[in-house]
């Protein structure tokens, strides 16, 4: 028993499809201890309307049991008001962040060799008046980390964000040399002890068409992300670029590198989404701790439906698994 990992995994919004997909999972063989966040009558009551064979069981947060297909251990949490799925509810935003705080806190503790995260509303958080950005960004606070690196991973294909959750408008300013370095180097260390890959090669894209056409169509690649290049190969990184976005994502280039780092969120996850959706993983570098999520959101209109795929949640179950070993 205890040479299996324990892997806990948040259930998300709750009027979302993060509850149905949870289930799913558990319905499959895992080679672990696997545990749920979650509210009991809540994740009882979709069961019961998906149809689906699942004892949903409480545990003690600590003792989580190996895990056996159709049962699910839940550490409990309470939901403020019942769900209608579909329906969101501001009420109900405190329990989804205090399920990634019990993950978070019980990584951190040493309890859980990784977290898993179901997809949450970022929404209906920020309509509280929590400033809130995303999973990565609140994860990163809560170990205290200043530069998680967001890397999103379908098969063989891994593409890093230098920046997140921003206004299209806002990338430009929020590119300088020396955080871009940073970046690589954490997005290097990650690959290396996340992915067992030794040396691992970047390409990094730049942020203008044509990566600046030589500054006639900008000259952040000259002045900017050119120099943090060479800033982080004098750290030991294994940087090729800047390279043109629109051509990097071919095979002739792409067989030439372990991951692109793309300057902003829509610059590279579409390549990506195109590619695996529905399997990829979302996974955070640079945290002391293993954390990987789905790549996709709530997904509103189908929770309770039936008709929802628990396919990237499973495969970011796989590649934390992978991870932890």
């Amino acid at each position: 028993m205890a040479a299996l990992p324990a892997i806990v995994v948040t259930t998300g919004e709750p009027a979302g499809i993060g509850p149905d997909i949870a289930l799913m999972i558990a319905t499959r063989p895992w080679p672990c201890r696997l545990a749920f966040a979650g509210d009991l009558d809540l994740l009882r009551d979709r069961a019961a309307a998906l149809g689906l064979d699942v004892k949903v069981t409480r545990i003690a947060p600590e003792a989580p049991g190996a895990h056996v297909p159709g049962v699910m251990q839940v550490c409990a949490h309470e939901l403020a008001r019942p769900v209608i799925p579909g329906r969101l509810d501001c009420a109900n935003a405190p329990y989804v962040l205090g399920t990634l705080d019990f993950a978070v806190n019980a990584c951190l503790a040493g309890t859980y060799q990784a977290m898993v995260t179901a997809p949450l509303q970022k929404s209906v958080i920020a309509d509280t008046g929590i400033a809130f950005s995303g999973h990565t960004e609140y994860l990163a606070t809560r170990c205290g980390i200043a530069r998680p690196v967001m890397l999103l991973v379908a098969g063989d294909l891994r593409v890093a964000l230098a920046t997140t959750h921003l206004p299209l408008a806002a990338v430009p300013r929020a590119i300088n040399r020396h955080d871009l370095a940073e970046t690589l180097v954490v997005l290097r260390d990650g690959l290396r002890d996340r992915f067992a890959i030794p040396s691992p090669r970047l390409l990094v894209l730049g942020l203008n068409p044509h990566a600046g056409e030589s500054g006639h169509l900008g000259r952040e690649e000259i002045e900017v992300i050119a120099p943090a290049i060479d800033e982080a190969r004098l750290r030991g990184v294994n940087a090729i670029g800047p390279l043109p976005a629109d051509t990097a994502f071919t095979p002739h280039h792409l067989q030439q590198g372990d991951a692109v780092l793309a300057m902003y969120h829509d610059q590279g996850l579409p390549v990506l989404k195109y590619a695996g959706f529905g399997r990829g993983v979302n996974v955070t570098l640079g945290l002391p701790i293993v954390r990987t999520s789905v790549d996709h959101g709530t997904a509103l209109e189908l929770a309770g439906t039936g008709r929802a795929d628990a396919g990237s949640l499973a495969a970011a179950l796989e590649l934390a698994l992978r991870c932890v070993r």
